[in-house]
């Protein structure tokens, strides 16, 4: 009796083996359903934040710069390509070849100090004096007959200095922009529905960016180019639009054509600094003089009023600002005194830059 009651009842010891086992298993697929489950949210965010797990091993970008061969243009152009060359090697960059992107129609005498690609401005009067347009029309012939090898591009602007080593900022089929606070699509609704239609969905799909700085795959922008200069000058010869977008309607252009191909930017606040508004440089990594300068001598700032100091790309209209530019006051931001310490710098080691002349 004593067998027959041993056998047909389980020890506590085993009850509890038994347990034990029971929570181990489940515990263990549970840890695996959640494992599997945070792997796919890693490997989606993945795609976003982590570049090196692509198809490609090569992240570096090519700099492509618009410019014409007026001397505003060119003097930038020097400083600029100075700087790529000074943090393109350092670590931390991702920077390829650069090219100059000339939108003259003919070469100019910058030729072999600036890697160059001639392209043809758009046909006479097409423009209509705004010649921002030939910028999308550059970058549509540049692509289409130049040999890059590089396959992410940025594009860049002659006012951008290189104030920290860039690395590629785009994320395989999500380009990196800068956020521009005067860029307000939802502002806009009814003048962008004229070129973004309602079955594209909601309007806050465009990012608030212009084309430059955008970090970008090559084979996306190729994809937006034609689009991009096709509703660069749509806008342009719609009057509303011309009237509401002013000198930044060829980026809300790249921005609508952007949305159009379904393509969203990383928005990075860190791409570029704007003085006198941004104060410190810090980690950022490019420097856009597109801003006056102006303070007086307590460093107190004057904007919208000549300062007793000042520094404004727009006072060398017709040829380069001089070597060794004044300092700022005491007390003038960070920023500022960067930008023109850099300017010095580039000035004062490009040969032949006070002999500049245009052609």
């Amino acid at each position: 009796m004593i067998g027959r009651k041993n056998s047909g009842n389980a020890s506590p010891l085993l009850l509890v083996l038994l347990l034990l086992g029971f929570f181990f298993a489940t515990y263990n697929m549970l840890t695996m359903l959640i494992h599997n489950k945070s792997s796919s949210l890693e490997n989606w965010a993945s795609e976003i934040s982590d570049p090196n797990t692509g198809e490609n091993s090569d992240f570096r970008y090519h700099v492509a710069l618009t410019a014409t061969d007026a001397p505003y243009s060119q003097w930038q152009s020097r400083i600029m390509y100075y700087w790529y060359k000074k943090v393109k090697d350092m670590p931390g960059s991702d920077m390829g070849k650069f090219t100059r992107v000339l939108h003259s129609g003919k070469p100019d005498n910058l030729m072999e100090e600036i890697p160059t690609f001639v392209v043809d401005p758009l046909p006479e009067g097409l423009d209509r004096g705004y010649i921002v347009l030939n910028r999308p029309w550059a970058f549509v012939q540049w692509l289409e007959k130049a040999t890059i090898e590089e396959e992410y591009i940025l594009m860049a602007e002659p006012d951008h200095l290189f104030v920290n080593p860039l690395p590629n900022l785009a994320r395989r089929s999500h380009p990196a922009g800068f956020p521009f606070f005067y860029i307000k699509p939802a502002e806009h609704e009814k003048i962008i529905r004229k070129f973004y239609p309602e079955e594209k969905g909601p309007v806050n799909k465009i990012d608030p960016i212009g084309n430059s700085p955008v970090i970008i795959k090559k084979s996306l922008l190729e994809d937006i180019s034609p689009t991009w200069l096709n509703i660069s000058l749509r806008m342009k010869d719609d009057p509303q639009t011309d009237k509401a977008f002013g000198w930044v309607l060829e980026m809300y252009a790249y921005a609508v054509a952007s949305a159009l191909h379904g393509v969203r930017h990383i928005l990075r606040k860190d791409f570029m600094l704007q003085p006198p508004w941004d104060l410190e440089v810090g980690k950022n990594f490019i420097i856009h003089y597109t801003y006056g300068c102006d303070y007086n001598l307590k460093g107190e700032l004057t904007y919208g009023k000549i300062g007793e100091w000042r520094f404004d790309k727009r006072s060398y209209l017709s040829g380069p600002p001089p070597r060794n530019l004044s300092l700022p006051p005491p007390g003038v931001p960070e920023t500022v005194v960067r930008l023109v310490k850099m300017v010095n710098e580039a000035t004062a080691n490009i040969p032949g830059w006070d002999a500049l002349t245009s052609g």
